[in-house]
């Protein structure tokens, strides 16, 4: 589909996408705070640097989806999901052929989506990659529709939380927070809470729901993601009244930061902070309430490949980014406000991200030393 266009309607549907933000003279000279929307119809606040580095995490996203309509271009529009194969001019095809294939295919696309998913393609990767395509596909083609004029005008605690939490799901939006963006977001929340009654409604799911509804463009294709979501991607009873999951989710976080981060961790625990003030919300909303959209997303890109370890990995390398402020601080308060700064201002998902990389490098690291030393131990105990 995009292979076939020519690099100058390329060029001119990236710019559409990504404008270039300018801010004023007046703002530029004084350095003062401006106000300017994302790709996704957020507002958001921050100085002339902020605006720089948006224009360059763009212009980066320009050049990434480059490589992914090439990739389409020379190994057709859904090669991620199926391996090139190689074949003998017999027409026999070898099965180390296969393998060496689908793991180069596998290497390729999982290099790719840790730089970002062009916004164009997200949705069709995102629903074929999570699982969500083959979930839909186990139902009847009306399953939604049906089951949306099936829960119409019922009343449950579950609907009555939703509509409370309605007007509060990322106000002032410019579709969102409309009474079409209103209705179309209850629709998919009040349809999942009867699909699942255990998950039912938590707050939470109505900040990842609306920003799937952005994303995926139809209620639908949102709603399936959010299935795979609850249902095949997070830990397990996450939503449920005790959340349970959540609550496993907060104390694996935080064995991670003793193990990973030990100086941050022995300070926090000094101060009697508990993670789970900043990493409840992290978790449960999937950082769509803390980062900007942005980087929000590219962390979800990873999220639907590689699973919920993502989300550990993000939130572990916040607390690394800032481990020299966080040392000096000697209030909660004041751990919070930092915290809360940083996640607001990274703009540049690859700051983030490449802090998370250097996590999964160190800890293949230490799993590949630890093996060698075990062997290490065993033939010297043989040779003894």
């Amino acid at each position: 589909m995009f292979g076939t266009q020519s690099k100058r309607d390329l060029a001119l549907e990236l710019q559409a996408q990504f404008p270039i933000l300018r801010p004023s003279i007046h703002a530029r000279r004084a350095n003062l705070t401006v106000k300017f929307q994302d790709l996704y119809g957020f507002t958001v606040e921050g100085n002339v640097d902020d605006v720089n580095v948006l224009n360059e995490v763009r212009e980066k996203v320009r050049q990434q989806g480059r490589v992914w309509w090439a990739l389409e271009a020379s190994k057709g529009a859904n090669w991620y999901l199926q391996p090139q194969v190689s074949s003998l001019s017999e027409g026999i095809v070898l099965k180390s052929s296969l393998k060496l294939a689908a793991l180069a295919n596998s290497i390729t696309l999982k290099r790719l989506i840790r730089k970002g998913i062009p916004p164009v393609l997200r949705p069709k990767v995102w629903f074929s990659l999570s699982g969500a395509a083959k979930k839909k596909s186990t139902v009847p083609e009306s399953y939604y529709n049906d089951l949306t004029k099936a829960v119409d005008g019922k009343v449950t605690p579950a609907t009555r939380q939703i509509d409370h939490d309605l007007p509060r799901t990322f106000p002032g939006h410019p579709w969102l927070d409309t009474p079409e963006g209103h209705a179309a977001l209850r629709r998919v929340l009040v349809g999942y809470s009867f699909r699942d009654s255990d998950v039912g409604y938590c707050q939470g799911l109505n900040y990842v729901a609306a920003l799937l509804l952005l994303v995926m463009k139809t209620e639908e294709d949102a709603f399936w993601m959010l299935a795979v979501l609850l249902e095949n991607v997070l830990v397990n009873d996450c939503y449920t009244n005790n959340l349970s999951g959540c609550h496993v989710e907060q104390r694996v976080f935080k064995d991670l930061l003793a193990k990973k981060c030990p100086r941050i961790a022995a300070h926090l625990e000094a101060l009697e902070f508990d993670v789970s003030l900043v990493a409840t919300e992290w978790f449960l909303c999937l950082f769509s309430k803390s980062l900007p959209s942005e980087t929000t997303l590219r962390v979800w890109d990873v999220l639907f490949y590689e699973g919920a370890k993502v989300l550990f990995h993000a939130a572990l390398a916040i607390f690394m980014m800032k481990e020299d402020e966080l040392l000096l601080t000697h209030q909660v308060g004041d751990i919070i406000n930092i915290l809360q700064r940083t996640t607001h201002h990274l703009f540049d998902p690859d700051e983030l991200l490449t802090v998370r990389l250097f996590i999964i490098l160190f800890s293949s690291f230490l799993v590949l030393y630890n093996i060698s030393c075990f062997f290490l131990i065993i033939y010297g105990e043989s040779h003894s």
